[in-house]
């Protein structure tokens, strides 16, 4: 049933009743990771992006130690996944840095943390039936920001895909269109968010990227305090959002 309520039937509403069947996960078992491994390789695989060898795509980064590998499962499916890496001056691990390692170090040494989301993927077989699947995907890079309180999050993109990441998430281009970026097959662009100043614009604007602070917890805490990761991760965007807006109208 398509939920309408406060958010109406258009596109802010569409994308809360998809976030009614959505779970994310945080991958950190072997065989979680076997499907997402093959979810990438599919999909790279396909859009021609990467040199591919085997069934899977995985590399060394995926065990650092401040990266985190996402599933997002629809009706208890997997049917994307992204790998968000916290990205500060003194940890220095991050996918896009190898591709731009001058324009990543300018933001660590002036002192910037950042929020790199890469290896993103959705499976071939359902992508082009919801359009929604990147807004559902990449609503954990927001999460990532908020509760790393970074000061951008990046965005290592194909220039057709460019103009979404400005419209959507206000992003400024750092490096334009460039071919032969390390093993990549595709032409890409560097863009960067800058959290603070837009996060009241992106949140006013779409609401189903706004979360609560103990589902940013579940997504991201670790170490001794942290306890096992949970099996799934329920988004809190409704509950949030409907908070905010009776704050608002109790204000005015």
């Amino acid at each position: 049933m398509a939920y309408t309520g406060a958010f109406g039937d258009g596109f802010s509403g569409k994308l809360m009743a998809a976030l009614d069947h959505i779970e994310y996960r945080r991958i950190e078992s072997g065989e979680d990771m076997e499907d997402v491994a093959r979810i990438r390789y599919q999909a790279y695989k396909l859009a021609n992006i990467l040199p591919l060898s085997g069934a899977r795509l995985v590399d060394e980064v995926d065990f650092d130690k401040n990266a985190y590998i996402f599933g997002v499962y629809f009706d208890e499916r997997l049917i994307s996944t992204v790998r968000i890496h916290h990205v500060t001056p003194e940890h220095r691990v991050s996918s896009t840095r190898e591709m731009f390692p001058n324009e990543i170090d300018a933001f660590l040494d002036a002192g910037m943390t950042l929020i790199d989301p890469v290896r993103f993927a959705a499976d071939p077989e359902i992508i082009g039936e919801m359009p929604a699947l990147p807004y559902l995907t990449l609503r954990i890079a927001s999460m990532a920001a908020d509760y790393f309180d970074a000061d951008r999050v990046l965005q290592l993109v194909s220039p057709q895909h460019a103009p979404f990441y400005k419209r959507v998430f206000y992003a400024d281009t750092v490096v334009p269109s460039q071919k032969n970026v390390g093993k990549y097959n595709i032409e890409l662009t560097l863009m960067a968010t800058r959290t603070r100043d837009v996060r009241q614009r992106l949140y006013g604007r779409f609401p189903f990227f706004v979360s609560e602070p103990f589902e940013r917890r579940l997504m991201f805490a670790r170490g001794e305090n942290a306890g096992h990761p949970p099996l799934t991760i329920l988004p809190t965007a409704r509950f949030a959002a409907d908070r905010d807006q009776a704050v608002s109208r109790r204000a005015v």
